[in-house]
């Protein structure tokens, strides 16, 4: 843990949405470590209290249970987290969800929505209303993926509102530039977790292959990535 033991963050305000998840609560979890103040948003109340309960300072941790696709509900994360400790350093736009797996002649319109909903107009929203409250010299960091940059079939949703949050990093990251705000997506490749987990057997159920196993061949390391913990480079470096 030895880069986190200078207090990089200290003092410095977070907001992570997507909170509860692995990524989400790993990263605050580094980031309190790093003696930042966190606000942890998420949909689901009981787990939002899960993971509250791995912080001991409750004076550096918040939580906000919101739909991050709703303006309201982001408006009420952005100012809870402004009333509590007055300013915003670090927004980490993290929340995602995955859709299904389906060839785009048989993908659900009410899923494509859905995932561009959370992932890119939940990005979109985030940035917005954070922006007007955050200090100069901040960071924002967007969670994208390698589907950003590549594709696979089967994953039009996912893949779609994944190239399309690289965009809103590009766009954001020019308008920003002034107060010398840093913006940048992480694009993490398979990482063990719950959220790929699913995306996998899913797509092993549709492709009749193991494509766990079949990532885990194609990765020269021969296995999905852990979360933020064991990668911590990765997260510190956009938040410099």
């Amino acid at each position: 843990m030895g880069q986190t033991q200078n207090k990089e963050l200290q003092n410095k305000v977070c907001v992570i949405t997507g909170g509860a998840g692995s990524i989400g609560l790993e990263s605050a979890k580094l980031m309190y470590e790093a003696g930042a103040c966190i606000m942890l948003v998420d949909q689901n109340n009981n787990n939002l209290e899960i993971a509250g309960a791995n912080f001991k300072d409750h004076d550096r941790i918040t939580t906000c249970r919101a739909d991050v696709s709703r303006s309201d509900d982001t408006q009420k994360y952005i100012n809870e987290t402004v009333s509590k400790w007055g300013k915003i350093d670090i927004l980490f736009a993290n929340a995602g969800f995955s859709g299904t797996s389906a060839p785009i002649t048989n993908y659900p319109d009410d899923i494509f929505d859905k995932v561009m909903a959370v992932n890119v107009r939940g990005s979109f929203l985030a940035c917005k209303y954070a922006l007007p409250k955050m200090n100069d010299n901040g960071s924002i960091i967007i969670t994208s993926s390698i589907m950003g940059v590549t594709a696979r079939p089967g994953s039009i949703a996912y893949i779609t509102s994944k190239h399309a949050v690289i965009g809103l990093m590009r766009g954001v990251a020019k308008e920003a530039a002034p107060r010398n705000i840093r913006v940048n997506v992480l694009a993490p490749g398979p990482v063990d977790n719950a959220f790929q987990l699913e995306i996998e057997e899913r797509a092993s159920k549709a492709s009749g292959t193991n494509v766990t196993e079949m990532l885990n061949n194609w990765i020269s390391l021969g296995r999905h990535a852990s979360p933020p913990r064991n990668c911590q480079h990765s997260l510190f470096s956009c938040l410099k």
